[in-house]
């Protein structure tokens, strides 16, 4: 089910995705409060629509104002500990990793999902990016089911 909220104009595409990370000092006193902060933080979301008869609205944060979006709660494609990866299963995260230049590591590290996180695994895609895991950990690229509001 989608949810009205407030964007960046510039970032106001269908199909792209974030992270709400909550309220910005900035939000302070602004008239828009209730129609802006309206999501989960931490949840990774998908742009799903964008309002195009709505007006740009002036923003604090963005410097090109807001537009009302249609969002979801999105997919989030991470590694996990190969024993643990199969469809349905519940699971969590390796652990943290500190090679950034690794190509595995946005998947090992994902945008929307804590370490410590149980999650749902909705699909196992296959093998990761990475040719060797340079901690030694036995990895399955999947994609976690998004998280239910």
């Amino acid at each position: 089910m989608s949810t009205v909220t407030l964007v960046g104009t510039r970032l106001a595409d269908v199909g792209r995705e974030f992270v709400y990370r909550g309220e910005s000092d900035a939000c302070e006193g602004c008239p828009y409060r209730g129609q802006c902060l309206n999501l989960s933080e931490g949840t990774r979301y998908r742009i799903t629509a964008v309002r195009e008869n709505a007006r740009t609205l002036e923003c604090a944060v963005h410097d090109a104002g807001v537009r009302a979006v249609e969002v979801e709660p999105a997919s989030v494609p991470a590694n996990v500990p190969s024993r643990r990866a199969y469809a349905g299963n519940t699971t969590a995260l390796a652990g943290d990793c500190p090679h950034t230049e690794c190509p595995s590591h946005h998947y090992c590290v994902p945008d929307g999902v804590d370490f410590e996180e149980e999650r749902t695994i909705e699909q196992v895609l296959g093998d990761p990016p990475h040719d060797h895991c340079l901690l030694d950990r036995d990895l399955t690229l999947v994609e976690f089911a998004p998280e239910e509001e």
